[in-house]
């Protein structure tokens, strides 16, 4: 989704620059740590103990979504490495953010003794909140771009537009299952993770203006294009996803 002269500045105070991607952000911190601290509360966990849990888990996430982001576009940092520490700006990988969250939660958790897997479970609504409001965000910094398409009205598919929906279905596949389902702890996570996947390798990626790596097939009529490097890793995690998900709810004894 391509909109010419967007500003992805809200308004500025001296030097100071408040951009609509750190307002997203933000936005999704608050949101999904209300949720962290109400459905941890229902588990019978320490509201002050969640508190420190989530500070721990954004600040994790940050680093390793920047991290990850980084490494897979050096060469665009080389000219100027301070470029790197300019998270308001985008450029944020989802999976990055993911490992540096769960890093976090996992040292934390051994020194409090907490389950790990519930934790991951509580997180569920966060993550799904956030993809959807920073897939908003790109938007306005102009990124996330899709590709061209003849078939349709628009010019090129709006693939921020098809990310946020895969957020937003995300959470009510979310909702539903932890009302519904009788899962142990670290399925519900797992099964988020399983249906995200899914949902972006088959509809986002397919759609996305990004490189091509093996076949390099591109349909200018429909606008898609195989295969991309998220195309390619998505059965390698949806096989791992399913594979946790049998794992942990068989068990006896989750630790």
């Amino acid at each position: 989704m391509f909109i010419e002269n967007i500003n992805p500045v809200i308004f500025t105070i001296g030097p100071l620059a408040f951009r609509w991607y750190g307002l997203m952000m933000v936005l999704s911190f608050i949101l999904g740590g209300y949720y962290l601290i109400k459905n941890g509360k229902r588990q019978g966990l320490d509201e002050e103990m969640l508190l420190t849990l989530l500070i721990i888990v954004i600040v994790g996430g940050i680093l390793g979504a920047r991290a990850l982001y980084v490494l897979t576009n050096l060469p665009a940092f080389i000219p100027d490495p301070l470029e790197a520490l300019r998270i308001d700006r985008g450029g944020l990988s989802f999976h990055g953010g993911l490992l540096g969250g769960l890093l976090g939660a996992w040292l934390f958790t051994q020194r409090t003794r907490i389950n790990l897997r519930l934790l991951m479970d509580l997180a569920v609504p966060g993550l799904a909140i956030g993809y959807m409001l920073v897939r908003i965000a790109n938007i306005f910094n102009q990124e996330i771009l899709g590709r061209p398409a003849a078939l349709f009205f628009f010019e090129q598919h709006p693939t921020q537009i098809y990310g946020s929906l895969i957020g937003l279905v995300s959470l009510l596949i979310h909702n539903y299952l932890a009302r519904s389902l009788p899962a142990k702890p670290g399925v519900l996570f797992w099964l988020f993770i399983f249906y995200y996947s899914l949902m972006r390798g088959i509809i986002e990626e397919t759609f996305r203006a990004n490189p091509l790596f093996l076949w390099g097939y591109i349909n200018e009529f429909w606008g898609v294009g195989f295969f991309t490097m998220t195309h390619l890793a998505t059965p390698f995690i949806l096989l791992l996803a399913w594979r946790m998900i049998q794992k942990f709810q068989h068990e006896r004894q989750p630790f």
